[in-house]
């Protein structure tokens, strides 16, 4: 068994890097002018980030680095209210941590021209539409979690991380263009901090929060019943 300040530890390096790597390559990606990176590249650095965070400190809290799938955990029962406060504390500070560290050391007319790669709604794009849109992708980021990482009889469980890691780069291909694709508060929330730029931020704590909600309540009551 791990300790409480190992976990808490393992979810601030996990969010971080999620955040380091994410974000970055969101940067990269302004500062080539789209050369060489792109979506499609930007939603696989954020699946490799979690699959290989999952893979390396999951073992040690669960590797949640989303407060979405922590709520998940919560809703079933597998951590107290407690616990989950306190990895809700640990992944936001691990994702203001790593966007500040971006702030600091990406020139500024990169980040600026990308809020820092703070996710943001497409114009037209209603506040009601992108929060079902980041509530339903979240929701089979969840449902993925419990299905490969938490039910011991699934036998892809080995490879969970890289499962998790590839149903983010989907929902984020998906999402992406249209809300930036944080299917993570956290994620929203750190490069909203660092950049001060809040437009909708609602809509990625409402929509992750209910999507997590959802599909760990859903996967534990019905598709992990026991005969």
């Amino acid at each position: 068994m791990y300790s409480t300040p190992q976990k808490l530890s393992a979810e601030f390096i996990g969010t971080f890097a999620l955040i380091f790597f994410g974000v970055g390559s969101i940067c990269a990606d302004q500062f080539l002018h789209g050369a060489g990176v792109g979506l499609f590249a930007i939603a696989i650095v954020h699946g490799l980030a979690i699959a290989l965070m999952i893979m390396g400190l999951g073992h040690i809290s669960g590797g949640h680095f989303n407060p979405a799938v922590t709520i998940g955990f919560w809703v079933t029962k597998r951590i107290t209210t407690i616990e989950a406060v306190f990895y809700w504390v640990a992944q936001v500070a691990g994702a203001v941590a790593a966007a500040f560290l971006l702030k600091a050391i990406i020139p500024e007319e990169t980040w600026r021209a990308v809020s820092l790669g703070t996710p943001s709604l497409t114009r037209d794009f209603t506040v009601l539409s992108g929060l079902i849109l980041e509530a339903v992708t979240t929701f089979f980021l969840v449902l993925t979690v419990f299905a490969t990482a938490v039910d011991d009889r699934n036998s892809s469980r080995p490879v969970a991380g890289f499962c998790i890691g590839l149903i983010i780069a989907l929902g984020i291909m998906v999402a992406g263009p249209f809300t930036g694709g944080a299917l993570n508060p956290a994620r929203a929330f750190g490069p909203a901090l660092a950049a001060n730029h809040w437009a909708n931020q609602g809509v990625y704590w409402v929509g992750p929060l209910l999507g997590g909600f959802f599909a760990g309540l859903l996967y534990d009551s019905f598709f992990n019943r026991r005969p």
